[in-house]
């Protein structure tokens, strides 16, 4: 079946937007877009005069590059444009912008894994992280740890909360068996 004869032609419309605009990618620049953060220290943006309350920065290569194709979305998805490199903007502002990347994207950085216990299909951790020792609660399975390059492992816990072991490798033999248990 070809793909026009599904109806998916490039005039076709889904949500008010053809085929031919949804592919279209909206580069933002230092010359078309302001980036504020606002009293509630939110990021703002006006494009080309329209003006969007609420943003925040999607990153494509959040595990090896948060610096390249950054997706500017609204509160509600909707991709307002793509930042190409954040080289390509002034150095205050591409700061403001790299520490809301920073927030969006925090995830303590375990130095030290002290226990993990199993039970009915949830794994217990103890840890020691760069921001303090802490205890969370993974749900086992359904990539809730999962590796995102060679040595780094990203853990996210039932809350939702984001842990990462930047180097497997560096861990000890005993801490190593536990974490394996997650994988």
């Amino acid at each position: 079946m070809a793909f026009e004869d599904i109806g998916h032609d490039e005039g076709a419309v889904k949500g008010g937007v053809t085929l031919a605009e949804a592919a279209k990618i909206k580069y933002l620049t230092p010359h078309n877009a302001q980036f504020v953060l606002t009293k509630g220290r939110m990021l703002s943006v006006t494009v080309e005069e329209k003006h969007y309350p609420s943003v925040y920065l999607h990153c494509s290569f959040p595990h090896s590059n948060r610096l390249l194709y950054i997706s500017v979305r609204t509160l509600e998805n909707e991709e307002v444009g793509m930042i190409e490199s954040l080289d390509d903007f002034p150095e205050e502002l591409a700061q403001l912008l790299k520490e809301q990347i920073a927030i969006r994207y925090f995830a303590p950085i375990i130095t030290k894994v002290i226990a993990i216990k199993e039970e009915f299909g949830y794994a217990y951790w103890e840890a020691e992280t760069q921001a303090g020792r802490c205890r969370f609660t993974v749900r086992n399975g359904g990539g809730n740890a999962k590796l995102v390059s060679e040595q780094k492992l990203l853990i996210q816990d039932v809350d939702g909360n984001r842990f990462l072991i930047e180097r497997l490798d560096q861990l000890s033999e005993k801490e190593y068996r536990m974490v394996e248990m997650c994988l």
